[in-house]
């Protein structure tokens, strides 16, 4: 009888034994550096998004220095978020392989070369050309920062974490419009340009002297494939691996991960709902012909975002702890309750009134914003080994739903007035919370569906 009871607890033990170890994985770095860790990549993460942002108060200038209408230049928007989508599917695949330094340090420098381009273009298809590079230069920041988030917190830290990593990222939306107006007014839309690529050779010798791997040790897949062999196949190592930069696309097999994603899309398209019309909208009723001032219109949305984004991650974490101690197991979807109410209430709310205000009171009242808390803490969470793919193949999803999204919001606005366009993304924004909830409600039936090998809690 002792010796079945010694059998029966081994079980335990052993898992007990492999969660503790699991845990010091985390503890490979101290908090000081954990705070540069996520510093260095919140730069690289800010970086799209300052490159994107910086870009639209300047679009009716860009127009009239290139002889086009404002819509045709907004194919840019496009085009970046087009090139980001791919490339961070292909940063995603090869951080997976080689780490996530290696993925920074040959990406930024084709940004820096683009940002240069974009400077000095003298057409519309020189335009676009450029911009696809320099922001496919800038694609890993945030997918390859979320991964560098996982590999370094564990499963009750991270949810306040990635906010921080996304308050910080998000300083790009809140400053970046202000930047690039101020730019286009006091000297040109091409000075922003030149300062872009500037910035993001900063970072670049940034990542070069400050930040190490981050990938858990034997995690990657030269780790596996650089073992002891003849010299004749050791030839065969050192030469570069190709890998399908689509591979991490089949994760969106997942009901769960598409069911989010989806949901994440729909709040950026009722962000953009309010940004990309901006200078031509809030702009012309309000008689704001300084791009500055236009861009300056753009902070309240960036401040927003700042403060929301560490506010729900924090918030996730204490649900997760809560929920985990009243259950007495780790239910993943209970990080997504923190995303309910700005769904339901925050993001549907905030653009109906703008564009109730814009259309129909005078004056700078009418200057109202919304906040959008992120949920990529959970596919880092039902994802970990894969999380930088996972947020990937998201960020692949979303980007070309908004490319298409992005081209038709100036013509909505043109034919149908900011009115109908904001009512439209109101109930976008509903939509995202019915199926934010939907994946709450049935999370682990839908997790049942498609096995994916999902993390569990003495492996995340």
């Amino acid at each position: 009888m002792p010796k079945n009871s010694a059998t029966e607890a081994t079980p335990l033990l052993q898992d007990s034994s492999a969660s503790k170890a699991h845990e010091k994985v985390y503890e490979r770095f101290s908090t000081s550096q954990k705070r540069a860790i996520v510093g260095i990549v919140s730069l690289c993460g800010l970086m799209p998004l300052f490159i994107s942002g910086s870009f639209i108060p300047s679009i009716a200038q860009i127009a009239k220095d290139l002889e086009t209408t404002g819509g045709t230049v907004s194919l840019a928007v496009s085009i970046s978020i087009f090139a980001t989508s791919i490339g961070s599917l292909i940063g995603s695949s090869y951080s997976g392989y080689y780490g996530r330094r290696p993925v920074y340090c040959y990406l930024l420098p084709i940004s820096v070369v683009g940002s240069v381009g974009v400077a000095v273009a003298a057409s519309i298809p020189q335009l676009l050309f450029w911009r696809f590079f320099q922001a496919f230069g800038v694609s890993s920041g945030l997918s390859v920062g979320a991964g560098v988030i996982g590999d370094i917190y564990n499963l009750e830290e991270r949810g306040t974490a990635i906010g921080i990593f996304f308050a910080a990222v998000l300083l790009g939306p809140a400053l970046a419009p202000l930047a690039g107006g101020a730019a286009a007014h006091y000297a040109s839309w091409r000075a922003m340009q030149l300062i872009l690529a500037i910035a993001v050779l900063l970072v670049f010798i940034s990542v070069l002297l400050i930040l190490p791997e981050t990938s858990h040790p034997g995690t990657r897949g030269v780790d596996k494939r650089e073992v002891p062999v003849s010299s004749r196949n050791s030839l065969k190592l050192t030469m570069p691996v190709i890998l399908n930069p689509f591979k991490p696309l089949l994760l969106l097999r997942s009901p769960n991960v598409l069911i989010v994603a989806t949901a994440v899309f729909l709040t950026l398209a009722v962000d953009y709902v309010l940004l990309i019309p901006m200078a031509y909208t809030i702009g012309r009723k309000y008689n704001l012909t300084n791009e500055a001032f236009v861009g300056a219109c753009f902070i309240p949305h960036g401040v927003g975002n700042m403060i929301g984004a560490p506010l729900a991650g924090r918030i996730s974490d204490r649900i997760v702890a809560q929920y985990k101690l009243k259950r007495g197991s780790w239910y993943p979807e209970d990080r997504l309750r923190a995303a309910l109410l700005p769904a339901l209430i925050l993001v549907p709310l905030s653009v109906l009134g703008s564009g109730i205000l814009t259309a129909y009171v005078d004056g700078p009242i009418g200057l109202i914003d919304m906040v959008l808390s992120p949920c990529s803490a959970y596919a880092v969470d039902i994802l970990h080994s894969k999380s930088a793919e996972v947020s990937a193949a998201n960020s692949a999803f979303r980007a070309v739903l908004l490319a298409f999204w992005i081209m038709a919001i100036l013509p909505l606005v043109e034919n149908y007035g900011v009115l109908a366009a904001d009512s439209v993304a109101a109930l976008l924004g509903l939509f995202a919370f019915g199926l934010l909830w939907a994946a709450i409600s049935y999370g682990e039936t839908l997790r049942s569906l498609v096995d994916l090998d999902y993390s569990k809690e003495e492996n995340n």
